[in-house]
């Protein structure tokens, strides 16, 4: 099978876990990356400026470099990761070429990324969304009929044990971390740990965080992203990983349930406390597996515990990470996306 795989490869990208995946898989994988024409991570307000004015062009360019690589390879599957800045016009050429286009959709909104998504979703002849209530939100805003619910998984390249040195150990090892965006939830959530907690080495990575204001967490809050071996050595060295979910946005019926980090955790060898609701525990089994709580109270009381019993951390730990190896790697949800395309 030729696909063309269009999204981002940068290390420690969940897209471009997922199209090794498939590559191991036997596909044959021309990637097209946006972050190869489209400057997104600049920080200075001025610099953020002159990319939107010339942002249009560059979109303009990473389209025009789709159409012709899909004329010079002409694959049987266009394979589109979220695809912000993927133009309709774009998919409907590639229809054209006889290619069956796909979207791997990773995120709870469709509505909330720009302008191009929801303008392309009724143009895919299949859709992948991480999200259980996500094939029912595109079917009432796009009337999608074909969408399939797919977890995200682990990179076994990335999210694998590594050797914790003294010197790592010293800067990332911590009694409990959470590794994400900020959002308010989140914030709120993380300093009624600390204060319930007061003498915890809590360690906060993630972006936006400079938006924080509760001084609670003023020592925790670490103001850096981890991405690649340094977000895989984070999770190692934390005693204790937060699953901790986002909350509901427009364009969505309901917030996260699971997340990227539900399996990155257990991937990596980490213990992993997360959020327990009626999907997430239907992947650990709980106490034996991973450890999961109900609100902020509970968060605090099952940190607390966890931390005074090392031993049942690390059975429940090691159990996780076997179970994470048998059922959750990207290898497992490339087999199941190439399943649906068999059929």
């Amino acid at each position: 099978m030729k696909m063309i795989a269009i999204g981002p490869l940068w290390r420690g990208s969940d897209a471009g876990g997922l199209f090794r995946a498939l590559s191991r898989a036997g596909c044959l994988i021309e990637i097209m990356d946006e972050f190869y024409f489209i400057s997104l991570q600049t920080k200075s307000k001025l610099t953020k400026v002159a990319e939107r004015l010339i942002r249009h062009r560059q979109v303009n360019e990473f389209n025009n470099a789709i159409i012709r690589k899909i004329a010079l390879f002409q694959p049987d599957v266009v394979l589109v990761y979220k695809g912000t800045f993927v133009r309709a016009e774009t998919l409907r050429f590639a229809k054209r070429n006889n290619c069956r286009l796909l979207l791997f959709y990773p995120d709870v909104s469709t509505t909330a990324h720009g302008p191009y998504i929801p303008l392309c979703i009724p143009l895919y002849d299949d859709i992948f969304t991480t999200k259980t209530f996500g094939i029912t939100d595109m079917k009432v805003q796009f009337g999608v009929k074909d969408a399939f619910f797919i977890p995200h998984g682990f990179d076994p390249e990335i999210h694998r044990p590594l050797t914790i040195t003294k010197e790592i150990g010293d800067k990332f090892g911590c009694d409990a971390s959470f590794i994400g965006t900020w959002s308010p939830k989140k914030e709120k959530w993380l300093a009624i740990l600390k204060k319930s907690n007061p003498g915890i080495n809590l360690k906060i990575w993630g972006g936006q965080w400079f938006k924080a204001s509760d001084p609670a967490l003023r020592g925790s809050i670490q103001l850096s992203e981890v991405h690649g071996d340094l977000y895989a050595i984070a999770l190692q060295s934390s005693k204790i990983n937060l699953g901790i979910l986002s909350e509901r946005v427009a364009g969505s019926s309901a917030g996260d349930l699971i997340t990227s980090r539900t399996f990155h955790i257990t991937g990596t060898s980490g213990f992993m406390l997360h959020e327990r609701n009626e999907e997430s525990i239907l992947y650990y089994k709980e106490n034996e597996e991973c450890g999961f709580f109900d609100g902020p109270e509970e968060l605090s009381e099952k940190v607390a515990y966890f931390l005074g019993n090392e031993p049942l951390r690390e059975r429940i730990r090691l159990a996780g990470y076997q179970r994470a190896l048998s059922e959750h790697s990207l290898d497992a949800r490339a087999r199941f996306i190439l399943k649906v395309l068999e059929e």
